[in-house]
């Protein structure tokens, strides 16, 4: 087990200039990007006919990052990848990540989304559900305009990644019921559900690129830990930031196993039947106080601090990584990812080194 210091970790920034500079402009310019908007739109509107077309569209609208559509984007400048075939690319992966958003605000039933009600809440979930199906299938009709040469190639990466995505996802929801609770499975199931979405931007890009199968594979593979340190920082915000959701504490609501209470579990072990528990009620019957109690045991306890220093170690191994340093383009881009990926948690440990100083 990674062990944090006494003190607090600080989230990683990345060191250095050069090369950073570049990926940090590859990744923030996001050259294309607008591009994107309008095919994913377009293509939505196109292929999903006049019910489940402007229901797409409207999951598109809400937002976001677009990590993974710039990731693709820079990933491909980066690597030397053609402009045209990058912004296709961008678009099949984003859609991809914007189905899955679909089907996971039905699996947990979470009526709000950066700040906006979710599809389901607005649409029912059966018509949701035909949305998201509909973005599932929309990156493979995104790849008819792409090179036949590599367009086989990236359709299997696509299939590929999406089964890995919900296997992961599957493995997730069952952590508690199978009560898997230690940080192996936690992993596991984390590097499925979040990682293989951020690995395959990268794959993508590299093909398109010309770079043979294993060397995609190669340069992809830092980026599913760097899917896992996205997954640690989203279980800190959902109690110590602000996910755009109804409610403080979701993930405890919903019954999600976290990187909290897999830390907090291996750190109190007397305390697993009272903390399985309150994650086995239904979300209507757990009690605020209750959860406001274990948000407050969660940061007392010590998980809190051990999480972040995960996150701490996590990205050094990302910067260190061996088909990264021989990448400086798309190492830079690592970096900042690294920082995007952290940023929105960065005032917890400012927070935590305060009150240790």
């Amino acid at each position: 087990m990674l062990r944090p210091s006494a003190r607090a970790r600080a989230v990683p920034a990345a060191p250095g200039s050069g090369p950073g500079e570049r990926g940090r402009s590859l990744l923030r310019e996001a050259a294309g990007l607008d591009e994107v908007e309008r095919r994913m739109r377009s293509l939505a509107l196109e292929a999903g006919g006049p019910v489940a077309g402007p229901m797409a569209v409207e999951q598109l609208a809400t937002g976001g990052k677009r990590v993974r559509a710039r990731l693709a984007l820079a990933a491909a400048a980066a690597l030397g990848a053609p402009g045209d075939a990058a912004v296709t690319w961008a678009a099949a992966v984003e859609l991809l990540h914007n189905a899955t958003l679909v089907h996971d605000d039905i699996e947990d039933g979470d009526r709000m989304r950066r700040g906006r009600p979710t599809l389901w809440a607005v649409h029912g979930l059966a018509q949701a559900i035909n949305a998201g199906d509909l973005l599932l299938m929309l990156p493979f009709a995104a790849l008819r305009e792409l090179p036949a040469a590599v367009r086989g190639e990236l359709a299997s990466r696509i299939a590929a990644r999406a089964v890995r995505t919900v296997g992961g996802q599957a493995d997730e929801l069952e952590l508690l019921a199978s009560q898997r609770l230690d940080w192996a499975s936690y992993h596991d199931a984390v590097a499925g559900k979040t990682g293989a979405l951020l690995a395959l931007p990268i794959e993508g890009a590299a093909l398109l690129a010309g770079r043979s199968a294993a060397e995609a594979e190669r340069l992809a593979a830092p980026f599913v830990e760097l899917g896992v340190l996205f997954q640690l920082q989203d279980d800190v915000l959902d109690l110590y930031g602000d996910k755009g959701r109804a409610e403080v504490g979701s993930d405890l609501y919903e019954g999600k196993v976290s990187a909290l209470v897999v830390e907090h579990l291996a750190r109190h072990p007397a305390e697993r039947a009272a903390l399985c528990g309150l994650l086995a009620a239904p979300r209507d019957a757990t009690p605020a106080a209750d959860v406001a109690a274990t948000v407050s045991a969660f940061r007392h306890g010590g998980a809190l601090e051990a999480v972040l220093g995960r996150i701490d170690a996590l990205g050094a191994s990302i910067f260190d990584s061996a088909p990264l340093r021989c990448e400086p383009a798309l190492h830079a881009v690592a970096k900042e990812l690294v920082e995007l990926a952290t940023a929105p948690i960065r005032h917890v440990a400012c927070e935590r080194k305060e009150r240790v100083a």
